[in-house]
């Protein structure tokens, strides 16, 4: 499992994704993690620009999935709930949830951000799920309100330490990925940012608001519209009403 794959380090690098992706392009790639001091083109969901400052953990486990695409729909909540696995343990709860459909946060605050990608079609031949983790650096514009997990624990964290618990808690995650969705689901809301309370969605040029009711057995965002019907969202921006 992804606690024993090889680690391949960059002191900088573009992305690690990217990295990822140029490995996968040659056909011939053994599981493994991309690890990075810094990246100069970092990116996040949506094509946006991650800013990866020095003192923060980015890191991609690139990986073949011999489950196909119903395992790799399930990676983004796997990755998400790894890296709260990984927060609480340095830092307790601190008030760590997690924003669909997998963004990290602490009271309202981003401490991580999750990038899945995968390549070859219908059986998936790789995934890519990078993961970014403030550490001990803000992001000069993150572009809503940031914290640090060392602002959280009150003191310095290792960077290398976070990544190995990191590993073990990725390797657990994925496990429960390939077995199916429903428990990974259960715990993902149990974590859940704004469950049952008013949420603003936005989807392309689009918002719509409702009350986040639910999270389908894909992974859909159930939302409860004013007149009282429900409208499902496979992507998008979600923000409680009156928090960024």
């Amino acid at each position: 499992m992804s606690a024993d794959w090889p680690v391949f380090r960059f002191d900088q690098i573009d992305s690690t994704n990217t990295e990822a992706k140029r490995r996968a392009a040659t056909g011939r790639f053994e599981d493994q993690w991309l690890v990075a001091g810094q990246q100069s083109a970092g990116r996040g969901r949506q094509g946006k620009a991650w800013l990866s400052p020095l003192g923060n953990l980015y890191a991609t486990a690139l990986f073949s999935e011999p489950g196909g695409i119903p395992v790799a729909l399930r990676i983004p909540f796997a990755a998400a709930l790894a890296v709260s696995d990984t927060l609480t343990r340095f830092a307790g709860t601190a008030g760590i949830q997690l924003k669909w459909p997998n963004d990290v946060r602490a009271d309202g605050q981003k401490v991580s951000g999750i990038l899945v990608e995968t390549g070859g079609g219908d059986p998936v031949h790789w995934i890519a799920a990078g993961i970014g983790i403030n550490v001990s650096a803000m992001p000069d514009n993150p572009g809503q309100p940031a914290t640090t997990l060392s602002a959280l624990c009150g003191q310095p964290v290792d960077v290398n330490a976070v990544f190995e618990t990191l590993r073990a808690s990725f390797a657990a995650r994925l496990l429960q990925a390939r077995t199916g969705f429903e428990s990974l689901r259960t715990d993902w809301l149990a974590r859940a940012e704004g469950l049952g309370q008013a949420v603003s969605v936005r989807t392309g040029d689009q918002a719509v608001e409702g009350v986040f009711e639910d999270m389908e057995a894909d992974g859909g965002l159930r939302l409860r519209l004013p007149d009282g019907s429900a409208r499902i969202i496979r992507a998008g921006e979600v923000n409680l009403l009156g928090r960024s």
